[in-house]
């Protein structure tokens, strides 16, 4: 039995999200099939993050077994002929029996995209929320602080399907300003559902004063998601890494 690992890229905005579902073109989906026809039959796909609809990839990985002996080399070839063009496998390699690439996973890498502009600018809204107030960005480097190391994150999780844990460990949060654009990079050991968009909606409040300063932390201990700022829009958030 072989265990191959694949590393994906994607643009989520056709898709209903990573994780295949009754109602939707999903990105697990759209893999499997070209699996079942470059292997002859079906196998399941086991994703590291469970993307949310018009969320994007940069490097998402999954895994699935097979007795296939198909060369390494050439999967990712054969794969990507029978995928549409905003989904690419841009590796294929062989794990270990007992991989699971969500399982197995000791950390994300996520990036939020912010255009800074009062007008519609149609090369950049598919990946960016436009923003088009004045925001105080070394606010909102002050604020992001506050979220870094082990905390209950339950005031940034969106409803969930079942009861989990809220504690997670943030151990990177940078604000970069790059022209017109903000890039948040948050980096930790797991992200509850939504978690990184509500972060990113409360950081953008801050910073366009809806919020006062110091606020975050209040948001934080309040363990209560009313409190924290909006869900920011899916299409500005990219993963883009997983660390094992």
């Amino acid at each position: 039995m072989r265990n191959i690992k694949l590393t994906i890229s994607y643009d989520g905005t056709a898709y209903k999200g990573w994780q295949s579902q009754a109602n939707g073109r999903t990105v697990q989906d759209q893999i499997e099939k070209a699996i079942k026809k470059v292997f002859g039959k079906k196998h399941t796909l086991y994703g590291a993050s469970r993307t949310d609809s018009g969320v994007h990839a940069k490097c998402q990985a999954a895994n699935f077994k097979t007795t296939n002996p198909i060369p390494l080399k050439k999967i990712a070839h054969a794969l990507n002929a029978y995928l549409d063009e905003d989904i690419a496998v841009v590796k294929a390699e062989e794990a270990g029996r007992s991989f699971h690439a969500r399982f197995d996973a000791r950390g994300k890498h996520y990036r939020y995209q912010v255009l800074l502009n009062p007008h519609r600018d149609p090369f950049e809204e598919k990946y960016s929320w436009r923003v088009p107030y004045k925001l105080n960005v070394p606010r909102m480097r002050r604020e992001a602080k506050v979220l870094l190391g082990r905390h209950d994150f339950k005031a940034f999780q969106a409803a969930d399907k079942r009861e989990r844990s809220s504690t997670r460990r943030i151990t990177r949060l940078d604000i970069k300003k790059r022209k017109d654009h903000l890039v948040l990079d948050i980096e930790g050991d797991g992200f509850l559902y939504n978690m990184v968009r509500n972060i990113v909606g409360t950081l953008v409040d801050i910073g366009r004063g809806y919020l006062p300063e110091a606020s975050m932390k209040t948001i934080l201990k309040s363990r209560d998601r009313r409190k924290a700022g909006p869900t920011a829009p899916a299409k500005g958030l990219f993963l883009i890494k997983v660390k094992y």
